[in-house]
């Protein structure tokens, strides 16, 4: 029987300084993007893709996460004794079945690597996803989906690719490119973080990975490496090295950066605009707003045509 894709590590352990002093408090991933934390639409894009186990690789002061996918007796009570049943079904989305979640703690920050590997005794001999929280991703198909599907046919590593412009490939680890097959492309490795002249190509890695049992072999015997950290990217690219199995995926579907404020605001605006009940009274208001330029406007219309 073909093995398929049934559990996702989530990094969640960092301190999330960029959102201070809101973070001071709750973990970033509990932020609410409109009405949902962002950790909720990680989650439902893992389901839609046939996750059944999640694994949450967290730190000291993260237990709003445990609470928030626990159920609520008195809430979901209360919400009944109204009659406000749609609330309530929302809410028992949130739930999770007893034994599909697992927590960890990452007691020092290691990297990503090293948060990736405190998961290794529940992922044994199989594959298994990695999702990033701060990764946002609007889609018709959700982009784990996605790859899935596309990683059914190589059974390789996949890591989620997109373009970027020249002036944020530092920012990323980048795509060396072997073969390039359109949505699907074929890697010699990764390069982590490198300068314009150094990058490989313009495909940067985003928080979607499908990576096989080799690779967290490898992060187990992997010294830290840039940064004085344990890289992802240096174990996939020995298992690249040694089994030629890693490729990126160009996902349909827009990415937003909410792990930076920017982002996070241009993630709110998008979804936002495309809920139903929503849309028309904030479009109303992005127009009208008394100090918005008329490119601004036009950006605001074309956003609305897009959705």
């Amino acid at each position: 029987m073909r093995q398929r894709i049934t559990k996702a590590i989530f990094p969640v352990a960092g301190l999330g300084t960029r959102f201070l002093p809101a973070t001071k408090s709750i973990p970033k991933e509990i932020l609410p993007l409109v009405d949902r934390p962002l950790i909720q639409y990680c989650i439902d894009e893992a389901r839609a893709a046939g996750i059944k186990e999640f694994i949450f690789v967290t730190s000291r002061g993260k237990s709003a996460l445990e609470d928030y996918f626990d159920n609520a007796p008195q809430l979901e009570k209360t919400l009944r004794k109204k009659g406000k049943t749609e609330l309530l079904e929302e809410l028992r989305q949130t739930d999770m079945e007893s034994g599909a979640i697992a927590y960890i703690r990452q007691k020092k920050a290691k990297g990503l690597g090293h948060a990736v590997a405190c998961a290794h005794r529940f992922i044994a001999n199989e594959p298994f996803a990695v999702l990033l929280p701060d990764d946002v991703i609007a889609a018709e198909k959700p982009c784990l989906q996605q790859m899935v599907e596309a990683w059914e046919e190589t059974r390789g590593n996949m890591v989620g690719v997109m373009e970027v412009p020249d002036d944020q490939i530092s920012s990323y680890g980048v795509l060396d490119v072997k073969d390039d097959m359109n949505r699907l492309v074929a890697a010699r490795g990764l390069v982590e973080k490198p300068s314009i002249a150094d990058a490989p190509s313009r495909l940067a890695v985003v928080g979607r990975y499908i990576l096989t049992p080799s690779v967290m072999r490898e992060l187990r015997r992997t010294d830290p490496g840039v940064g004085g950290e344990i890289q992802l990217t240096d174990a996939i690219n020995r298992t690249a090295m040694q089994e030629d199995n890693v490729y990126g995926y160009r996902f349909e579907g827009t990415r937003y950066d909410c792990g930076s404020k920017a982002g996070f605001l241009e993630a709110t605006v998008d979804f936002a605009l495309r809920r139903p009940e929503l849309r028309d009274r904030f479009a109303g208001f992005l127009r009208d707003l008394p100090e918005t330029k008329p490119e601004e406007k036009q950006v605001v219309a074309g956003a609305l045509k897009a959705i």
